[in-house]
Protein backbone atom coordinates (compact mmCIF):
# COMPACT_ATOMS: atom_id res chain seq x y z
CA UNK A 1 0.00 0.00 0.00
CA UNK A 2 1.55 3.41 -1.16
CA UNK A 3 1.94 5.69 1.97
CA UNK A 4 0.98 9.63 1.07
CA UNK A 5 3.20 11.87 2.89
CA UNK A 6 1.06 15.10 4.06
CA UNK A 7 3.40 18.18 5.33
CA UNK A 8 1.97 21.59 7.33
CA UNK A 9 2.22 24.83 5.80
CA UNK A 10 4.95 25.70 8.19
CA UNK A 11 7.24 22.53 7.94
CA UNK A 12 6.96 22.45 4.17
CA UNK A 13 7.74 25.91 3.83
CA UNK A 14 10.95 25.22 6.60
CA UNK A 15 11.83 22.78 4.46
CA UNK A 16 12.11 24.80 1.30
CA UNK A 17 13.87 27.48 3.11
CA UNK A 18 16.50 25.09 4.49
CA UNK A 19 17.31 23.39 0.84
CA UNK A 20 17.29 27.28 -0.75
CA UNK A 21 19.92 28.46 2.44
CA UNK A 22 22.21 25.27 1.79
CA UNK A 23 22.12 25.73 -2.22
CA UNK A 24 22.98 29.54 -1.35
CA UNK A 25 25.59 28.94 1.05
CA UNK A 26 27.29 26.11 -1.14
CA UNK A 27 27.57 28.63 -3.72
CA UNK A 28 28.34 31.63 -1.45
CA UNK A 29 31.51 29.72 0.06
CA UNK A 30 32.44 28.07 -3.57
CA UNK A 31 33.95 31.64 -4.20
CA UNK A 32 35.89 31.78 -1.02
CA UNK A 33 37.24 28.44 -0.28
CA UNK A 34 40.24 29.60 -1.84
CA UNK A 35 40.80 31.76 0.97
CA UNK A 36 40.53 28.93 3.21
CA UNK A 37 43.37 28.36 5.40
CA UNK A 38 45.36 31.46 4.07
CA UNK A 39 46.80 34.07 6.51
CA UNK A 40 48.33 37.66 5.81
CA UNK A 41 47.52 40.93 4.62
CA UNK A 42 46.65 42.85 1.72
CA UNK A 43 46.78 46.78 1.08
CA UNK A 44 44.87 47.89 -1.82
CA UNK A 45 44.71 52.14 -3.07
CA UNK A 46 43.89 54.14 -5.95
CA UNK A 47 41.00 54.92 -7.78
CA UNK A 48 37.69 56.11 -5.61
CA UNK A 49 35.05 54.28 -7.95
CA UNK A 50 36.36 51.20 -7.30
CA UNK A 51 36.22 51.61 -3.44
CA UNK A 52 32.40 50.30 -2.92
CA UNK A 53 33.24 46.89 -4.89
CA UNK A 54 36.74 46.75 -2.69
CA UNK A 55 35.16 46.75 0.25
CA UNK A 56 32.16 44.61 0.20
CA UNK A 57 34.86 42.30 -1.67
CA UNK A 58 37.35 42.37 1.39
CA UNK A 59 34.88 42.54 4.02
CA UNK A 60 32.96 38.97 2.07
CA UNK A 61 36.82 37.38 2.28
CA UNK A 62 37.85 38.85 6.36
CA UNK A 63 34.60 37.23 7.31
CA UNK A 64 35.04 33.93 5.88
CA UNK A 65 38.72 34.08 7.15
CA UNK A 66 39.54 36.37 10.05
CA UNK A 67 42.77 36.16 10.15
CA UNK A 68 43.32 37.97 6.79
CA UNK A 69 43.07 41.61 6.60
CA UNK A 70 42.70 43.43 3.51
CA UNK A 71 43.15 47.82 3.81
CA UNK A 72 41.36 49.99 1.28
CA UNK A 73 42.76 53.42 0.26
CA UNK A 74 41.61 55.78 -2.48
CA UNK A 75 43.45 58.49 -3.66
CA UNK A 76 42.78 58.58 -7.17
CA UNK A 77 43.84 56.42 -10.04
CA UNK A 78 47.33 58.01 -10.32
CA UNK A 79 48.19 57.46 -6.87
CA UNK A 80 46.79 53.56 -7.75
CA UNK A 81 49.31 53.18 -10.36
CA UNK A 82 51.99 55.30 -8.14
CA UNK A 83 52.05 53.47 -5.17
CA UNK A 84 51.70 49.76 -6.63
CA UNK A 85 54.79 51.03 -9.05
CA UNK A 86 56.67 51.73 -5.82
CA UNK A 87 55.65 48.56 -4.23
CA UNK A 88 53.60 50.42 -1.61
CA UNK A 89 50.30 48.28 -1.97
CA UNK A 90 49.36 44.69 -3.64
CA UNK A 91 47.02 46.29 -5.76
CA UNK A 92 46.69 50.06 -7.66
CA UNK A 93 42.98 50.55 -8.42
CA UNK A 94 42.37 52.91 -12.11
CA UNK A 95 39.72 53.98 -13.70
CA UNK A 96 42.13 54.12 -16.98
CA UNK A 97 44.71 52.33 -18.33
CA UNK A 98 47.77 52.82 -17.35
CA UNK A 99 50.15 53.75 -20.09
CA UNK A 100 52.55 52.10 -21.99
CA UNK A 101 55.45 53.89 -20.13
CA UNK A 102 54.00 53.27 -16.81
CA UNK A 103 53.45 49.74 -17.59
CA UNK A 104 57.06 49.21 -18.73
CA UNK A 105 58.50 50.98 -15.80
CA UNK A 106 57.34 48.54 -13.22
CA UNK A 107 56.40 45.60 -15.54
CA UNK A 108 52.29 46.51 -14.72
CA UNK A 109 50.03 43.79 -15.55
CA UNK A 110 46.45 45.22 -15.81
CA UNK A 111 42.63 43.54 -14.88
CA UNK A 112 39.67 44.79 -16.44
CA UNK A 113 36.65 43.83 -13.65
CA UNK A 114 34.30 46.14 -14.64
CA UNK A 115 32.81 48.77 -17.06
CA UNK A 116 32.00 52.01 -15.87
CA UNK A 117 30.05 55.51 -17.22
CA UNK A 118 30.97 58.90 -16.11
CA UNK A 119 28.06 60.93 -15.92
CA UNK A 120 27.32 65.10 -15.74
CA UNK A 121 24.99 65.38 -13.09
CA UNK A 122 23.17 68.67 -11.80
CA UNK A 123 21.52 69.54 -7.96
CA UNK A 124 17.77 68.34 -8.48
CA UNK A 125 16.29 71.16 -7.98
CA UNK A 126 17.80 72.33 -11.31
CA UNK A 127 14.98 72.04 -14.22
CA UNK A 128 17.85 71.66 -16.29
CA UNK A 129 17.52 67.76 -18.06
CA UNK A 130 20.16 68.16 -21.46
CA UNK A 131 23.08 69.57 -23.12
CA UNK A 132 25.07 69.28 -26.01
CA UNK A 133 28.76 68.39 -25.68
CA UNK A 134 29.42 71.80 -27.50
CA UNK A 135 27.03 73.24 -24.69
CA UNK A 136 29.04 71.22 -21.90
CA UNK A 137 32.20 72.38 -23.19
CA UNK A 138 32.01 75.98 -22.72
CA UNK A 139 30.38 75.62 -19.26
CA UNK A 140 33.55 73.91 -17.91
CA UNK A 141 35.94 75.93 -19.95
CA UNK A 142 33.93 79.30 -17.86
CA UNK A 143 32.56 80.62 -21.22
CA UNK A 144 28.89 79.74 -20.52
CA UNK A 145 28.22 80.99 -16.78
CA UNK A 146 25.06 81.37 -16.35
CA UNK A 147 21.95 78.67 -15.94
CA UNK A 148 19.63 80.89 -17.89
CA UNK A 149 21.01 80.19 -20.54
CA UNK A 150 19.86 76.53 -20.74
CA UNK A 151 16.45 77.61 -19.38
CA UNK A 152 17.43 76.98 -15.66
CA UNK A 153 17.19 80.38 -13.14
CA UNK A 154 19.04 83.14 -13.33
CA UNK A 155 22.39 82.33 -11.33
CA UNK A 156 25.83 81.80 -11.90
CA UNK A 157 27.34 77.97 -13.05
CA UNK A 158 29.34 76.36 -9.91
CA UNK A 159 31.79 74.13 -12.15
CA UNK A 160 33.32 71.24 -10.11
CA UNK A 161 35.80 68.96 -11.08
CA UNK A 162 38.48 66.26 -10.30
CA UNK A 163 42.29 66.31 -10.02
CA UNK A 164 44.48 65.29 -12.50
CA UNK A 165 45.46 62.38 -10.70
CA UNK A 166 42.14 61.12 -10.96
CA UNK A 167 40.57 58.27 -13.52
CA UNK A 168 37.19 59.73 -13.29
CA UNK A 169 38.29 63.46 -14.70
CA UNK A 170 40.75 61.64 -16.81
CA UNK A 171 38.03 59.82 -18.73
CA UNK A 172 35.54 62.99 -18.69
CA UNK A 173 37.90 65.53 -19.91
CA UNK A 174 38.79 63.16 -23.29
CA UNK A 175 35.24 61.67 -24.09
CA UNK A 176 33.10 64.66 -22.73
CA UNK A 177 35.06 67.51 -22.89
CA UNK A 178 37.16 66.71 -26.30
CA UNK A 179 40.58 67.77 -23.79
CA UNK A 180 39.17 71.34 -23.19
CA UNK A 181 40.12 73.72 -20.91
CA UNK A 182 38.65 73.53 -17.30
CA UNK A 183 37.96 76.47 -15.96
CA UNK A 184 40.75 78.12 -13.23
CA UNK A 185 37.01 78.68 -11.38
CA UNK A 186 36.38 75.38 -10.98
CA UNK A 187 35.70 73.77 -7.47
CA UNK A 188 37.93 70.43 -6.56
CA UNK A 189 35.94 67.66 -5.24
CA UNK A 190 38.16 64.68 -4.02
CA UNK A 191 36.53 61.83 -4.68
CA UNK A 192 33.26 60.47 -6.76
CA UNK A 193 31.42 60.25 -2.95
CA UNK A 194 32.69 64.16 -2.60
CA UNK A 195 31.46 65.07 -5.80
CA UNK A 196 28.41 63.47 -5.40
CA UNK A 197 27.77 65.16 -1.94
CA UNK A 198 28.84 68.81 -3.04
CA UNK A 199 26.43 68.47 -6.12
CA UNK A 200 23.55 67.72 -4.01
CA UNK A 201 24.26 70.21 -1.76
CA UNK A 202 24.63 73.23 -4.28
CA UNK A 203 21.54 74.14 -6.06
CA UNK A 204 23.46 75.77 -8.90
CA UNK A 205 26.03 73.08 -9.34
CA UNK A 206 27.19 70.86 -12.24
CA UNK A 207 30.04 68.25 -11.59
CA UNK A 208 30.11 64.62 -13.45
CA UNK A 209 30.24 61.06 -11.14
CA UNK A 210 30.65 57.53 -11.96
CA UNK A 211 27.29 56.53 -12.90
CA UNK A 212 27.45 53.62 -10.51
CA UNK A 213 27.44 56.74 -7.49
CA UNK A 214 24.78 58.26 -8.97
CA UNK A 215 21.33 58.17 -6.69
CA UNK A 216 18.23 60.32 -5.66
CA UNK A 217 20.59 63.25 -4.53
CA UNK A 218 21.56 63.98 -8.07
CA UNK A 219 20.07 64.29 -11.28
CA UNK A 220 21.83 62.87 -14.14
CA UNK A 221 21.88 65.21 -17.50
CA UNK A 222 21.68 63.83 -20.75
CA UNK A 223 24.30 64.80 -22.86
CA UNK A 224 23.40 65.22 -26.90
CA UNK A 225 19.80 63.21 -26.10
CA UNK A 226 21.40 60.45 -24.15
CA UNK A 227 21.03 59.99 -20.02
CA UNK A 228 24.07 58.48 -18.94
CA UNK A 229 22.36 55.06 -16.71
CA UNK A 230 23.53 51.76 -16.91
CA UNK A 231 21.53 50.72 -19.49
CA UNK A 232 22.95 53.50 -21.99
CA UNK A 233 26.75 52.69 -20.93
CA UNK A 234 25.65 48.36 -21.93
CA UNK A 235 24.64 49.39 -24.89
CA UNK A 236 27.09 51.70 -25.95
CA UNK A 237 24.93 54.50 -26.94
CA UNK A 238 26.11 56.70 -23.78
CA UNK A 239 30.29 56.82 -24.66
CA UNK A 240 31.56 58.43 -21.70
CA UNK A 241 32.90 54.94 -20.35
CA UNK A 242 35.54 53.67 -18.93
CA UNK A 243 37.04 50.27 -17.72
CA UNK A 244 38.00 49.47 -13.48
CA UNK A 245 41.52 48.12 -13.03
CA UNK A 246 42.83 46.35 -11.01
CA UNK A 247 46.82 46.88 -11.39
CA UNK A 248 50.03 44.58 -10.00
CA UNK A 249 53.25 45.03 -10.08
CA UNK A 250 54.60 41.85 -11.83
CA UNK A 251 52.45 38.66 -11.70
CA UNK A 252 50.40 38.96 -9.02
CA UNK A 253 50.69 36.15 -6.49
CA UNK A 254 49.36 34.72 -3.04
CA UNK A 255 46.80 37.05 -1.14
CA UNK A 256 46.82 38.99 -4.19
CA UNK A 257 46.54 36.84 -7.00
CA UNK A 258 43.12 35.28 -4.70
CA UNK A 259 41.70 38.94 -4.61
CA UNK A 260 41.95 39.19 -8.40
CA UNK A 261 40.55 35.59 -9.03
CA UNK A 262 37.70 36.85 -6.45
CA UNK A 263 36.88 39.90 -8.40
CA UNK A 264 36.35 37.92 -11.57
CA UNK A 265 34.20 34.91 -9.81
CA UNK A 266 30.44 34.61 -10.38
CA UNK A 267 29.88 36.25 -6.57
CA UNK A 268 32.79 39.59 -7.57
CA UNK A 269 31.21 39.64 -10.56
CA UNK A 270 27.33 40.19 -8.39
CA UNK A 271 29.19 42.47 -6.00
CA UNK A 272 30.34 44.86 -8.83
CA UNK A 273 26.63 44.84 -10.35
CA UNK A 274 25.27 45.67 -6.96
CA UNK A 275 27.48 48.47 -6.29
CA UNK A 276 26.45 49.81 -10.16
CA UNK A 277 29.09 49.09 -12.34
CA UNK A 278 28.68 46.48 -15.47
CA UNK A 279 30.61 43.16 -15.39
CA UNK A 280 33.32 42.00 -17.63
CA UNK A 281 31.56 38.37 -17.72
Amino acid sequence: MKRHLFYSKPVLLGYLFTLLFGIVSTAHAGALDAFEGQTGSLKISGGTAHIPVMKEAAKQIMSFNPRIQISIAGGGSGVGIKQVSEGLVDIGNSGRKPTDPEIQKSNLKIFKWAVDGVGVVVNPQNPVTGLKKVQLQEIFAGKIDNWKDFGGPDKMINVYTRDKASGTRAVFWKKALGKGTITAKANFAVSNGAMKSAIANDPYGIGYVSVGYMDQSVKPVALDGVVPTLDTVKKGTYKIARGLYSNTKGEPTGLTRLFIDYLFSPEGQQIAVQKGFIPVK
